[in-house]
């Protein structure tokens, strides 16, 4: 099959690893020829055109800044001008090919008109990977409120993206549930969980290298090192994160590293900054050979959203931590499953991002080394028997064949 891939990620190259780039190569495996429109944002240090490689053609179209961006114009501006361009790429540089599926990622919610263009110009079958639900989640951040113009333009966009879309993946049970009970007029026939999914690696990282990396950038040996990485935004609920290391300023078992970059992230080191505590660091965006060393050399992954959610998030950051064979300490709201699938899986403990002290209490029981390495290996094995890129393969392609 042609297939279609339209996402505001940026491209480099399919082989650089990541819950998509991961899927597209599980195409091309089976024999599936891939094309991507990508957006290339102002931010990015990379060309925009056509690139063209074995199994795959990337084209990067040129937009403003519309993720880990405060300037809430130059989005807004960029978001409703995307879907035009991504229209005009391929018209000019895939005019000539028939496309048989078309599968896109949310956000953005404004795709609906290239998909409807497709599948009316080439019979093309849709699929949707729900990833994000917007624009309730700006509603629930009070970012803007039901009552104003853009909740109802955006949630209209919604709709169309839903009712262009022959099948909808969601990334869990509970993303099911919510769509349905909020979009009565979808069929639950087209409605499934397609979770986030890796191609899983081997990633050794023997003592020395450990104590190497841990060394460079001043981690202790001996203090079971919790690890929070990628974005720094809204979603995080950063103001519960700073009030977990304040009350975890004494504990001299620990260590918080911080490390990622978004919108909240001056918030966060006007913290470090002022309170200067002993046992966290904060980093900025590292190097990915010394970022993936890191993070493979730490004990425990650490998951934050904000406690006023009222859609199920459920962050592919996860899957980073399973690979690592490390357990994982969440602090959520209550809607997403996340947490379930976390303590049912016996790979990590979770708490409501509102609870200091529960959250302190799964702090200390995962000093324990021995429980580290039981969940660790729990979680790995998960991974394999449910979150593989195998699994969403056969999931999308089972209504295709």
């Amino acid at each position: 099959m042609n297939v279609l891939f339209l996402t505001i990620a940026g491209f480099r190259s399919i082989n650089e690893p990541g819950i998509y780039n991961d899927l597209l190569r599980e195409f091309i495996k089976n024999g599936h020829q891939i094309y991507v429109v990508c957006a290339k944002q102002k931010r990015d240090n990379v060309p925009v055109g056509l690139f063209e490689n074995d199994g795959y053609k990337i084209l990067r179209v040129g937009i403003g800044n519309v993720t880990k961006t405060t300037n809430l114009i130059e989005k807004g501006i960029s978001m409703l001008g995307l879907e035009r361009k991504f229209l005009n790429g391929i018209k000019k540089h895939y005019n000539d090919v028939k496309f048989d599926l078309v599968l896109y990622a949310t956000p953005p919610i404004t795709f609906d008109r290239v998909i409807k263009y497709i599948k009316k110009r080439d019979l093309a079958k849709s699929y949707l990977l729900l990833k994000d639900i917007f624009p309730q989640n700006s509603v629930d951040l009070r970012m803007f409120s039901k009552r104003n113009p853009i909740y109802w333009y955006f949630r209209l966009r919604e709709k169309q993206l839903y009712r262009n879309s022959d099948v909808i993946g969601c990334m869990s049970e509970a993303n099911v549930e919510y769509l349905l009970k909020h979009n009565p007029e979808l069929s639950a026939d087209i409605v499934e969980v397609c979770p986030n999914s890796i191609e899983p690696i081997n990633i050794d990282v023997n003592d020395k290298q450990r104590t190497d990396i841990r060394q460079k950038y001043g981690i202790p040996l001996d203090k079971t090192v919790f690890i929070y990485g990628g974005n720094l935004g809204k979603p995080q609920g950063i103001e519960f994160l700073i009030k977990c290391l304040k009350s975890n300023q004494d504990n001299e078992d620990v260590f918080f590293l911080i490390v990622g970059s978004g919108t909240e992230f001056n918030k966060l080191k006007s913290y470090f900054d002022t309170e200067k505590p002993n046992n966290a660091k904060l980093l900025d965006q590292l190097p990915k050979a010394d970022y993936d060393m890191l993070a493979n050399s730490c004990d425990v992954g650490l998951i934050f959203l904000d406690n006023r959610f009222t859609i199920p998030n459920f962050p592919s950051r996860l899957l980073s931590y399973m690979q690592a064979s490390m357990p994982v300490l969440a602090a959520t709201d209550v809607n997403t499953d996340i947490g379930k699938v976390i303590e049912e899986g016996k790979f990590g403990f979770w708490c409501e991002s509102k609870d200091v002290s529960v959250f302190n209490d799964n702090v200390n029981k995962l000093c324990d080394p021995i429980l580290r390495k039981e969940m660790g290996s729990n979680a790995r094995r998960y991974l394999e028997e449910n979150y593989t890129v195998k699994h969403s393969y056969e999931i999308i392609m089972k209504h295709f064949r």
